[in-house]
């Protein structure tokens, strides 16, 4: 078929019919797609750490859908707009005119922008406020360093608006390219080709030439020092965690060069990490190029490095092929969680990819008895929330289930092969749901029938809960500390004679998540005494041991909790600790941590734990 002038000009820039068509389905953006499609962004900003904002424009070029169009309405929230210019036929700047509506609690305020005539180019002069929810903001105490303030932005799932007003929706992608004014002394980073922040002067040029949703517009600026880690891998990091970081993550390349091998080609040039002070609210963030991490996961024995497998897999399944809404999550994030164990498994060995499998099936499970059932299905009926409500077990795990569910019955080459053609099919572009469910029968399911049904399929992706017939990731290493663990429970073994020396993370979590719940505070101290779990260097099993800690009354954690709660801002270890915390008698001990703590934590954080004591 011949492609129109239209049709080949958005495919160039990342952009199809397909992903413009799902522009109307998703309910978190403002944008008028239909009319009119940003293709490329230029920003240029003042990183201004002084009032906490980022102050300059972002230039839009448009590529005009609708012939009798003369408005572009962008997404914003908590934006200050100076003015609006427009490049018009003449090549000619010209002031446009502009409204802001009032802020909805979700999606923001909407920015009407009307033309003359159908503009070549839209630039909007603004600023952000502190408040950004897009935005953190470190003074220097607050770093690692404790030299330099530090900024990073998180602009997963709508919060790009709150510091760039832009078309916030995953069912169109955009290049971009920017010019970042910062102190001579503060390098800045972006989610972009970051050659150009080699030299720390203050001044730098990014260029994404490759086609992103505006959810992986990223950018960080501290006092950043960057190392090599491969010829396609290298760190940013301030000085203090630099070396440690490119010990513990030197594994990357090999993550890379083995998905190649599974998935096709990797598509972004090079693969950085920016690792971020220990406020940051997440484990990690897929921004392409560079893609951010939480210091939490810096252990010295690459215990943890699932975290970087996951991230790099997004380069597949979430960046390269991507959810057209927050209702499809699951596509970006079931998928990912399923090629984050495949390359754990090329990498580290079956043994530890089933583990971790298990880990994660046993935490799913136990989230189902919590969320109301609705939200347990793939498919997710947000009707008008915070699409930040979509992230749950349940995207992640209950969809790497239904994925691991489909290899275990057409078998794992068969699989492959489906889901190397689905990325290469996808590749650069948003889809539904409804979409991939056409996609899947007809490439899948009835391409080898009587394996597994549509129905089958549909009750993964629409039903709550989990089939009856869904896998149970099962570890003989797990067999073994639960054998032991009833032995010491019985009185049958002692605690001198489990063989912990040997235990790997994955084995230590396993231990504590299924120790009673009610044991006794004599078992806990002698455990304590044991294996110092109080006292834990790893992020992942302190939580585990503190959440088991709380709940039976053991008061000796206390101290060391503060600190725990104090000095770190991921939300995955700190929120349900909180929840635990107020559940067990402990609200007001809790509330005046969360008061010293609270300055350090990420807005995100914030929003969340602000609403545990609210009720």
């Amino acid at each position: 078929m011949k492609l129109s002038a239209l049709t080949l000009s958005l495919a160039m820039a990342g952009l199809s019919f397909t992903s413009m068509a799902n522009s109307s389905v998703d309910q978190h953006t403002y944008a008028n797609l239909n009319d009119v499609v940003s293709t490329h962004l230029h920003l240029d900003l003042d990183v201004d750490f002084a009032d906490k904002q980022l102050e300059g424009f972002v230039e839009h070029t448009l590529s005009w859908q609708n012939r009798n169009a003369r408005t572009l309405v962008l997404d914003t929230r908590d934006l200050e707009i100076d003015k609006v210019m427009y490049q018009g036929r003449d090549g000619q700047w010209h002031q446009a005119k502009f409204s802001l509506a009032n802020r909805d609690d979700v999606k923001g305020a909407k920015l009407t922008i009307t033309f003359k005539e159908q503009a070549k180019k839209a630039r909007i002069y603004y600023n952000s406020l502190p408040v950004a929810s897009g935005l953190q903001w470190l003074t220097p105490i607050q770093t690692a360093s404790k030299t330099h303030p530090f900024m990073y932005s998180q602009s997963q799932a709508i919060h790009a608006r709150s510091w760039i007003p832009v078309q916030d929706t995953p069912a169109m992608r955009v290049t971009y390219t920017a010019r970042i004014h910062t102190p001579e002394d503060v390098r800045a980073v972006m989610s972009a080709d970051n050659t150009g922040a080699f030299i720390k002067d203050g001044d730098y040029w990014f260029d994404m030439p490759q086609a992103i949703p505006p959810y992986l517009i990223a950018i960080g600026a501290g006092n950043l020092e960057y190392k090599e880690m491969s010829h396609q891998t290298a760190i940013f990091a301030e000085p203090q965690i630099l070396d440690a970081s490119v010990a513990e993550f030197n594994d990357t390349q090999a993550m890379i060069d083995k998905t190649n091998v599974m998935y096709g080609e990797y598509a972004w040039g090079r693969y950085d990490l920016l690792m971020l002070p220990p406020s940051f609210p997440f484990g990690g963030m897929e921004n392409p190029r560079l893609s951010f991490i939480t210091p939490t996961v810096v252990a010295g024995d690459k215990s943890l490095v699932n975290l970087i497998a996951h991230e790099l897999a997004h380069s597949w399944s979430g960046n390269l092929v991507t959810n057209a809404t927050w209702e499809d999550l699951w596509l970006n994030e079931g998928f990912t969680s399923y090629v984050e164990n495949r390359i754990m498994e090329e990498v580290f060995g079956r043994e530890r990819a089933v583990m971790e499998q298990a880990l994660d099936t046993a935490s799913l499970r136990a989230q189902l008895k919590t969320i109301a059932a609705p939200d347990t299905r793939l498919n997710l009926k947000l009707n008008g929330r915070d699409p930040d409500d979509a992230f749950s077990s349940v995207p992640y795990t209950k969809g790497q289930l239904f994925l691991i569910y489909l290899e275990e019955k057409f078998g794992r080459a068969r699989f492959d092969v489906f889901v190397k053609q689905y990325f290469k099919t996808y590749s650069f572009k948003s889809l539904t749901t409804a979409e991939f469910v056409e996609y899947l029968n007809e490439n899948l399911l009835q391409k080898h029938p009587g394996v597994v049904s549509l129905e089958k399929a549909k009750e993964w992706i629409f039903e709550p809960g989990l089939p009856t017939d869904a896998p149970t990731p099962t570890s003989d290493a797990f067999d073994k500390v639960d054998s032991l663990t009833q032995a010491w429970l019985k009185g049958e073994k002692a605690l001198a004679e489990l063989p912990t020396t040997n235990w790997t993370v994955h084995e230590w979590l396993h231990f504590i998540n299924n120790l009673p719940r009610d044991l006794s505070i004599e078992r806990m101290t002698a455990l304590d005494k044991a294996f110092n779990l109080t006292q834990s260097t790893n992020a992942e099993r302190a939580f585990a041991w503190y959440m088991l800690a709380v709940g039976n009354g053991y008061q000796a954690i206390y101290p060391a909790l503060e600190k725990h709660l104090v000095s770190i801002g991921r939300r995955k270890l700190i929120v349900n600790l909180y929840k635990s915390l107020v559940k067990n008698g402990k609200r007001d001990w809790a509330y005046n941590v969360y008061q010293k703590a609270r300055p350090g934590y990420h807005p995100l954080a914030q929003g969340t734990i602000d609403a545990i004591f609210a009720d």
